[in-house]
């Protein structure tokens, strides 16, 4: 994350995140991989006070709206583990293409690895205003429907849109109360 010209500065504000899959693999189309980053999401809850309030998880990418005191360094480490688990779940399952071009294409300065499955960085937008919070939060959730995966943005699985709309979510989520 280093490399980014996005950075993270004041931690009392929310950020809008984005982070996409290695030559935009649609990776995360698969219900169990979904679920890893999913996982990661709760953990980062529970266990970095990472504040989580709007999700979609896409094919190839995710966005999320997350707020903590030591954001860069929680998602770096949940986006290492994340890594990890997603590499050992495409092992396991023989997902070699996958895994083929997450090798081939691999940056050359990612020494000491194998495999690279995330793009460098999360390209942090600081959220400043309700009204800045809102608009990304519309963004996230129109994200499937502007995709034409679905009609309406609580149809969308994987994402907070559910939790917005009265639904029961697959993760707790914080609602955004601007």
């Amino acid at each position: 994350m280093g490399r980014s010209r996005y950075k993270f500065h004041e931690s009392y504000y929310p950020y809008f995140i984005t982070s996409t899959i290695l030559e935009e693999l649609p990776i995360l189309c698969k219900p169990q991989v979904a679920q890893i980053l999913l996982d990661q999401f709760v953990f980062m809850q529970q266990n970095k006070n990472v504040i989580l309030y709007s999700y979609v998880i896409m094919p190839n990418h995710f966005h999320a709206i997350v707020k903590s005191d030591d954001l860069s360094n929680s998602l770096r480490l949940t986006k290492s583990y994340a890594a990890r688990r997603i590499l050992t779940y495409l092992k396991d399952n023989g997902h070699s293409r996958w895994l083929t071009k997450l090798k081939f294409n691999k940056r050359n300065h990612k020494v000491g690895r194998t495999y690279q499955v995330w793009e460098e960085g999360l390209h942090p937008k600081q959220l400043i205003s309700n009204k800045m919070v809102a608009q990304k939060m519309e963004y996230v959730h129109f994200n499937p429907v502007k995709s034409g995966f679905v009609d309406k943005p609580e149809d969308w699985r994987y994402s907070s849109a559910r939790d917005y709309s009265g639904m029961d979510g697959l993760i707790p989520v914080t609602l955004f109360e601007g």
